[in-house]
């Protein structure tokens, strides 16, 4: 069920890493090549279920018990969790983030985000940024302002790199004032890495790079799945 695995480089001693999806819990395969017997992960509560208790200590007890399960398999990343805002109730991927409301989802990210890693694995928290609708996800392009990136946008990311530190973030499939996000130096460069003091490491949702050079000149470390 891994959603995919990075390249070891042995004569660094660098491990492959093993990425899984999971703002509702780690997603395994429950059935393997000649193994007879069948793997089951627990199915938590969804975001938006997990905000509507206003809990933040027992939002970081399932995080912490997602986190354990992702190490007990294996898996080094959790891609989650989810914190873009409720903008549309079409909005079909409405049900894995948590709220309309940026402080609620940001402080309740950063508490799933220290359960996890407690665990010494990775979190990766996604979409950065303005990923608020599934339709023509790919190609959109956001367009806001500044105060409006910074009031409502932005918000849940920064409470939740300063807060909980996650190991990862995930750039979004939208462009946000014309730029991709993984190549959009003022989100990335002057904003995460500069004003926010991110170390963390910056992943392409799949299939998410557009141009590689860019990208990395953007703060971009790892494309996804790989591009072949």
């Amino acid at each position: 069920g891994a959603a995919g695995v990075t390249a070891a480089i042995p004569r660094l001693g660098i491990p492959m890493l093993v990425l899984a999806d999971g703002p509702a819990g780690v997603r395994i395969d429950p059935l393997r090549e000649g193994d007879s017997n069948t793997y089951y992960a627990t199915g938590f509560p969804v975001g938006s279920t997990l905000a509507s208790t206003w809990n933040t200590q027992l939002v970081e007890e399932v995080g912490r018990a997602i986190g354990n399960e992702t190490r007990e398999y294996g898996v080094d990343v959790i891609l989650g969790p989810g914190v873009n805002l409720h903008r549309n109730p079409l909005c079909g991927r409405n049900f894995e983030y948590f709220s309309e409301d940026p402080f609620l989802a940001g402080h309740l990210a950063a508490n799933y985000i220290k359960g996890a890693q407690s665990n010494g694995i990775s979190a990766c928290v996604k979409h950065f940024c303005c990923n608020n609708q599934e339709e023509k996800r790919m190609t959109i392009d956001t367009v806001v302002d500044e105060r409006t990136l910074r009031e409502i946008y932005l918000t849940a990311f920064e409470i939740v790199v300063k807060d909980a530190n996650p190991h990862c973030i995930m750039s979004s499939y939208n462009m946000v004032n014309g730029t991709h996000t993984n190549e959009n130096k003022h989100l990335t460069n002057d904003i995460l890495r500069g004003e926010w003091s991110y170390q963390g490491v910056m992943v392409t949702d799949w299939g998410g790079e557009n141009n590689r050079i860019e990208g990395l000149e953007a703060g971009n470390e790892l494309e996804m799945p790989g591009s072949g």
